[in-house]
């Protein structure tokens, strides 16, 4: 059995072993009773942290989709209110961290699919990312923000979608940064 850690280091440290499983065996592989066993606990633990096999998907959806937001937040922090700029940060910070976080991060979000709950929650994480790129992009557009909200809506389904084609290695990093970039500029940014 595992040492005794405080409750918030022994939830990374299982988030980290769901993570490895899920990019060694796949999303099917993942269990509370697996994970649990990999962590060297007990069942109980991994069900307390997480009670469901959806609960225990749905927090590393979030924790990859944190991990994304701050990486966006970072990399606008330096960046000059150009559109051209932003645009290229925004789409560079999206697929960066798609492609670092790794091809379980298409996996998990390929799992949240399917039954009522999980896909809820997948929307709902879409949304919060549509939210922050609504902010960062508002200022510089000349379209209203219902539209700048629902035009980033559709982005984001572009950038889950090149990411997961960058992710087969069908499209590389640097083509897909500049398609995208050029789509926010245009479709977001120019008023069109």
């Amino acid at each position: 059995m595992s040492k005794k850690l405080p409750r918030a280091d022994r939830r990374a440290q299982l988030l980290e072993i769901a993570s490895d499983i899920v990019r060694e065996q796949g999303t099917d592989a993942l269990t509370l009773g697996w994970l649990a066993e990999r962590a060297g606990v007990s069942k109980p633990i991994a069900y307390d942290h997480f009670e469901t096999r959806s609960g225990l998907m749905m927090a590393l959806y979030r924790e990859a989709m944190n991990r994304q937001v701050e990486a966006l937040a970072v990399a606008l922090q330096g960046t000059p209110r150009e559109p051209e700029r932003i645009a290229r940060v925004l789409a560079m910070a999206y697929l960066e961290c798609a492609t670092t976080i790794g091809p379980e991060w298409h996996a998990i979000g390929a799992a949240l699919r399917g039954d009522a709950m999980m896909d809820a929650y997948h929307r709902e994480m879409r949304e919060e990312h549509a939210t922050f790129y609504a902010e960062a992009i508002q200022p510089l557009s000349e379209l209203d923000p219902a539209t700048v909200r629902r035009r980033c809506v559709g982005l984001i389904g572009a950038m889950e979608a090149v990411s997961n084609e960058i992710a087969a290695g069908h499209i590389q990093l640097e083509h897909a940064v500049e398609d995208l970039a050029s789509l926010n500029v245009t479709w977001l940014m120019n008023g069109r």
